[in-house]
């Protein structure tokens, strides 16, 4: 049963309710189903009425929905409303970068908002649940989820992820415009082998508790009521069927007071993962883990009931399941809800401009040779713009965008004509038909555009189609003919800025060198284009910054930038090139190091990089004290000062390692940040506050662990920072 000493009159009501419901009732609470053709059937309106289902996926029409509530609420025995749930991922008609690129900004606030003015138009359709955020780490960029996740980094992904989840729910989940949010995929997901989706992931306790954990635990402190299990199993378990996951470390140790709900039809998958010898045992083992809510695998309504009544399952472990659905019902305010439909005049023109921030923050300058931009408008009076991806309002958006209005994108295109349409002469060519085509009969037409341009603006990438679950990539690389376009707009001898929108980090070596300048924009959502546009002729300054590391091959993947030191770190004095060895050569391990033979061992571009078109110099570094006693804090200041022409803003990282401890660990790992705008020449110290329990780490036995000693620390624009300062922990 329930026990919430903060809110005793909602426990008293759940329990309240317990005593009256039957059991079929109490598994319908546990019942989720999906309405995909968007209408009440017959059948759906029965169940509803009789209490046999508690929550419904994929019903966005808001008259619908309120029938359905009311059904619920008035024809069913004892009156229980419904969850409502919906991918409400990264945005709902308006539709904002991808999370991955949301990360890019760096910006707790902006993400929070996005988040806000996400619910506000989900719930205007009835919505009241949402399956995000996704707080899979994820090292891997083959694998599609990656463009739901928040990138590479624990505490990127925990402070960008709590943020969503105070956005969703706000500090009031009783408002009309709060909905509910679920972290997922708990856990391990983002470390599948091969970057395949659900597929297995071998993953030590260890990583589990300091890398993989950490988001997870930061959504609950933000107030997170539901969880989502991962489709992968973990170290041969899947989660769905984890009582150490669910039970062990998110109830008793974390104290989770919410529920959990599978991912879609992942109890009847424990038959094909192959720990259940049928749906009746998946079902026993689900419950048993501590799975609240069967999402449409249809295992508890077929099988739950039968499982208490044969003595197998206690039923007053199936009251305790169900109170924890019904307590966070009664937190929504579902039972005094409205039935009436909430203002549906969304979205704003705040929500677009909000949409516009977010996906101007999110863009990456990777590259910006003789600083080609931002482009000059008396030299760019003719822009030749080419590429499938200039002018798609729909591949703009991204993946997992089901109620996106493409009617709302406004492409590069688009907002370059808008802006500059009355000073510059535009030649657009879409070159490929998609991104994905090998058709190169309009070559011809775009280096025709090319050579009677000043300069060439390509938009290349990924199709919205080719990241997301399920679309996975072995090779990372821009796919089609694109290089091969890149190649014949090189010969036209024009400059080139390249803007590439794509749901994943890829692979840039064969082209990196061919182009001027290069934009990452992910896929920046419905307001990309204006957003573009406005870094493109300098309106605004990129302060993107990346969340993941860009690998030069798919070889080296995983490659991040916490990785331990190993024991023969390579040094790019001693790394050797497959193409200097000598013929044979003789076998020693002498001297060798941990590098691949045939690509250098660093990253293409490293964690946290990101140009801007200013410069920022980070100098003073000072830490007090230099011997800091354990449950107190270092007190860190730098300077930072902007010594370029423009003003811009910059993200202040600060990083930490502990050289020598009981158990290896990384060469580097981010533990605060903080945006700030400087204008050209001015001069800020930062004041940063590091707390010593930031410093522990968790060993073998799950026990976490703050280990005197010297710890390096640094401050600067990216992982590679060099202002390096030293302090010691003592007991």
């Amino acid at each position: 049963m329930l026990s919430d000493q903060k809110e005793p009159a909602k426990a008293d009501r759940v329990n309240a309710l317990i005593a009256e419901m039957s059991l079929g009732e109490k598994v319908g609470q546990m019942v989720q189903v999906s309405s995909d053709d968007g209408t009440l059937t017959d059948t759906l309106r029965d169940n509803i009425r009789g209490g046999r289902i508690g929550s419904v996926l994929n019903q966005v029409n808001p008259d619908v929905v309120a029938e359905m509530q009311r059904i619920a609420r008035d024809e069913s025995r004892l009156g229980i409303p419904l969850l409502i749930g919906r991918d409400v991922i990264h945005g709902f008609n308006t539709v904002l970068p991808i999370p991955l690129g949301q990360a890019a900004s760096w910006n707790r606030e902006l993400v929070q908002k996005g988040a806000r003015y996400s619910a506000m138009e989900a719930a205007s359709r009835g919505v009241n649940w949402t399956f995000a955020p996704m707080l899979d780490v994820s090292r891997d960029p083959r694998w599609g989820r990656i463009a739901e996740s928040l990138g590479e980094d624990p505490y990127l992904a925990s402070e960008l992820g709590a943020a969503m989840v105070r956005g969703f729910q706000t500090d009031d989940l009783t408002q009309a415009d709060s909905i509910l949010s679920c972290a997922k995929h708990f856990a391990g997901y983002g470390a599948t082998e091969s970057g395949r989706d659900y597929n297995s992931a071998n993953i030590p306790d260890t990583e589990l508790h300091n890398t993989y954990f950490p988001p997870f635990q930061a959504a609950l402190a933000a107030g997170v009521q539901s969880v989502m299990t991962s489709f992968s199993d973990v170290n041969g378990e899947p989660p769905t069927a984890s009582v150490w996951l669910l039970r062990k470390i998110l109830r008793e140790k974390w104290g989770f007071p919410g529920f959990v709900v599978s991912d879609w039809g992942s109890i009847n998958e424990l038959v094909s993962h192959g720990v259940a010898e049928n749906d009746c045992e998946a079902a026993q083992l689900a419950v048993n883990a501590g799975v609240n809510m069967d999402m449409v695998s249809n295992v508890y309504a077929s099988y739950l009931q039968d499982l208490v009544e044969q003595g197998i399952i206690d039923e007053a472990w199936i009251d305790e399941m169900v109170a924890q659905i019904l307590g966070v019902k009664f937190k929504l305010g579902l039972f005094e809800a409205s039935l009436d439909t909430v203002d549906s005049r969304l979205p704003t023109e705040n929500h677009l401009n909000m949409a516009r921030q977010l996906a101007l923050e999110s863009v990456v300058l990777l590259k910006n040779d003789q600083d080609l931009l931002p482009l000059d408008i008396e030299s760019s009076q003719t822009i030749a713009v080419i590429g499938p991806l200039a002018d798609d309002g729909y591949e703009q958006m991204g993946t997992w965008v089901f109620d996106g209005d493409a009617e709302l994108s406004q492409t590069v295109l688009d907002a370059l004509k808008d802006s500059h349409g009355n000073s510059t002469t535009v030649r657009h060519v879409r070159a490929l038909d998609t991104t994905r085509s090998y058709d190169a009969r309009e070559f011809d037409h775009a280096r025709t555009a090319a050579r009677e341009s000043d300069v060439v603006l390509l938009v290349l990438g990924e199709e919205s189609i080719l990241s997301g679950e399920a679309h996975c990539r072995s090779d990372i690389r821009l796919p089609g003919a694109q290089e091969a376009l890149i190649e014949a707009i090189v010969e036209c001898g024009k400059p080139i800025v390249l803007v590439i929108m794509a749901g994943r980090p890829l692979v840039l070596d064969a082209i990196v060198d061919k182009v001027d300048a290069i934009l990452f924009a992910w896929h920046p959502g419905s307001m990309g284009g204006p957003a573009i546009v406005d870094l493109l002729f300098g309106d605004a300054v990129p302060s993107g910054k990346l969340p993941i590391t860009f690998p030069r091959a798919v070889g080296q993947i995983p490659i991040f930038y916490s990785h331990r030191n190993t024991g023969r770190p390579p040094s790019k004095d001693t790394v050797t090139h497959v193409d200097d060895i000598e013929a044979r050569a003789s076998q020693t391990s002498i001297g060798n190091q941990s590098f691949h033979l045939d690509v250098d061992p660093s990253p293409q571009y490293c964690f946290g990089y990101g140009l801007s078109y200013t410069e920022f110099e980070y100098s003073e570094l000072t830490l007090q004290p230099l011997r800091v006693k354990a449950g107190s804090q270092v007190e860190i200041d730098v300077c930072v000062t902007n010594t370029g022409s423009r003003e811009g803003e910059e993200i202040v990282q600060l990083y930490t390692r502990d050289p020598v401890a009981s158990l290896a660990r990384p060469i580097r790992e981010l533990k605060d940040f903080c945006r700030i705008k400087l204008a050209p020449g001015e001069r800020r110290h930062i004041h940063f506050s590091l707390p010593t329990d930031i410093l522990a780490f968790f060993d073998r036995d799950g026990r976490k662990r703050l280990e005197p000693g010297r710890f390096q620390l640094w401050v600067g624009g990216s992982s590679e920072a060099d202002l390096i300062a030293d302090f010691e922990l003592v007991g």
